[in-house]
């Protein structure tokens, strides 16, 4: 079935444009020119894969058609992409974060970009409707066991087994899910955040900057947005692998080379609150990882420092100790708020999405998802943590002598 698509502007050609952008894709796609046209729409279909709803729009704005969308409980589960020609500010993101947002698209957009990022909405959507068969197997299923007659036990034993391997198979594609969106959460708007601050100072400064100040934030941009798009391609190959319950792929990689990559990605965010990344890990140590969860367990892990830092405070350091018995230790340390140690205990069991310092917004998933990468490769993760002092999460990963 393809993938539906709700698009929201007011100018014709804007929408034009996305379906010849998208056009060779399969999808299915769906136009209104004003956000009461969309709700209409809305109102008679509902199985919506993703809109895109441009913000700046006469009489009812993206942010106001958002907030009544998301209304309707039925609507709820359709994500939100808002398309804008506008200066990403900061009241402006959280705005549109709070309304349901789950990015932010620059007009003009880049193709790729705008291709690369329904395609992830898309295949998130393809495993929404395997759930939902999954789901409907099952209850067939509960059905037949309730008509089988009490004397036929060997064929109430098969149907049991056929049961208990559905329910295993339904948990696992949930588990997949939640872990794909929260490396969107995580892994993504760090490094969009890096992308909007240079974008911004380019913006506002423009006619004050010297030719290599302009250089430089460019130089940003570029590499940022190529570590994007990367990003982006690994996740929709690695929601793939899901789906088709490939196993990880470890490979050598260099300790300090990948966590200079991660930290790269993340300063931008730090520099916001005037906080120091410090890689201090010893040269010529190899890990044998899987690249993308070795990123993701170092950028959630880092991005959580971050977020529990005031604003100027010590620098944020990653340390290790020396390798023993195969396997080396990680440290992520920071001089923040710390946490008690009944928060410390239900950090690994629950989604806690716990506000940050500058009241940063997270999914609560992140730290699930590290626990679960780091088992995979063989390790252990630990916290310690003291109120007022700071908190330092140590890993293991397997290396390569």
């Amino acid at each position: 079935m393809p993938a539906k698509l709700l698009l929201v502007d007011d100018n014709e050609n804007n929408l034009l444009s996305i379906e010849v952008v998208l056009g060779k894709e399969n999808y299915t796609f769906h136009r209104a020119t004003s956000g009461k046209e969309a709700l209409r729409i809305l109102l008679k279909e509902e199985d919506f894969t993703l809109i895109l709803l441009d913000v700046k729009m006469p009489i009812m704005d993206g942010y106001e058609t958002a907030e009544l969308i998301y209304q309707r409980d039925k609507l709820r589960q359709i994500p939100i992409i808002f398309v804008t020609a506008h200066d990403y500010e900061e009241a402006a993101i959280f705005k549109g974060y709070k309304a349901g947002a789950v990015d932010f698209i620059r007009k003009p957009f880049n193709p790729e970009i705008l291709r690369t990022k329904v395609a992830v909405f898309a295949e998130l959507y393809s495993k929404n409707q395997l759930l939902k068969q999954q789901e409907e197997k099952l209850q067939a299923i509960n059905a037949d066991l309730i008509q089988l007659n009490q004397g036929l036990e060997k064929r109430v034993l098969e149907r049991t087994m056929e049961l208990e391997n559905l329910n295993h198979e339904l948990k696992a594609l949930n588990m997949s899910k939640d872990k794909f969106l929260s490396v969107i959460s995580h892994d993504l708007r760090n490094p969009l955040t890096s992308l909007l601050a240079s974008s911004e100072n380019m913006s506002r400064d423009a006619e004050k900057l010297k030719p290599e100040q302009i250089r430089m934030f460019s130089g940003i941009i570029n590499r940022t947005s190529q570590k994007i798009l990367n990003q982006l391609n690994e996740l929709v190959e690695w929601a793939k692998n899901q789906r088709e319950k490939t196993d990880f792929k470890p490979e050598k990689l260099h300790l300090a080379e990948s966590i200079n990559e991660s930290l790269e990605l993340l300063r931008a965010n730090a520099a916001q609150k005037n906080i120091a990344l410090d890689n201090e890990i010893e040269d010529g140590i190899y890990i044998n990882a899987d690249a993308l969860m070795f990123r993701s367990i170092l950028q959630n892990l880092v991005t959580n420092a971050i977020k529990f830092t005031p604003h100027g405070g010590s620098a944020v350091k990653v340390t290790s100790n020396k390798p023993a018995d195969n396997m080396v230790e990680i440290c992520i340390k920071d001089f923040g708020v710390g946490m008690t140690p009944q928060t410390r205990d239900m950090l690994f069991g629950n989604s806690l999405s716990v506000s940050g310092t500058n009241q940063e917004k997270g999914t609560g998933l992140g730290l699930m998802l590290v626990r679960d990468f780091v088992k995979q490769h063989g390790g252990k993760i630990n916290v310690e943590s003291e109120l007022d002092k700071g908190t330092c999460f140590t890993f293991t990963m397997p290396v390569i002598n």
